[in-house]
């Protein structure tokens, strides 16, 4: 069961690579019933679930309910770009955001709720430090900016140096990010 469910994330997520814009398209018929396959699978799979539990547990349960919030946003999101394939109306499918909600959220996919849970507690301490980053990017950025900007400074190219803020933003955190200067400021 485990490996069936893994198999069909893995295809539904696929999909993504097959359908317009896509890096190697395929007709939209069959990415469609690909997609009508594996939500079926999902849906198979969680009305099971729903059997083996109690009715309230499974009703309380959050996972379920998010399950059964995509598989209908993308059934929704597949029926409306059908209709509006058939009179040639260019539209996107926005329902592609919503398909990692399927590995997550299943119940063979503990590890990878522990791993967002991780990351979203560690959010607050790291938001700290980033913002204080970009305050010291955004402060030598308006520095450089007031010291180099009437030099007339030019690249090895020829092109204007330290002419624009942003430019120097974006230049410095290249910099900084850079493993061979990290010393930049």
């Amino acid at each position: 069961m485990r490996t069936a469910t893994y198999f069909f994330i893995f295809l539904n997520l696929s999909l993504a690579v097959f359908e317009e814009p896509a890096v190697y398209p395929l007709p939209f018929l069959v990415t469609a019933l690909v997609e009508v396959l594996c939500l079926l699978v999902f849906f198979g799979r969680l009305t099971h679930y729903a059997k083996v539990t109690l009715h309230d547990v499974f009703w309380k349960d959050t996972k379920n309910i998010c399950i059964m919030v995509a598989i209908l946003l993308s059934l929704t999101d597949l029926a409306i770009y059908g209709a509006l394939r058939i009179y040639n109306v260019r539209s996107i499918r926005w329902s592609r955001i919503v398909r990692p909600i399927f590995l997550i959220n299943f119940a063979e996919s503990r590890q990878i709720r522990r791993a967002f849970r991780s990351i979203r507690n560690t959010l607050p301490e790291i938001t700290y430090v980033f913002l204080l980053f970009m305050f010291s990017l955004l402060m030598f950025s308006l520095m450089a900016l007031k010291l180099f900007g009437e030099r007339n400074l030019q690249t090895a190219e020829g092109l204007p140096y330290f002419r624009n803020y942003l430019e120097i933003v974006f230049d410095l955190y290249v910099l900084v990010t850079t493993a061979n200067s990290p010393d930049v400021m």
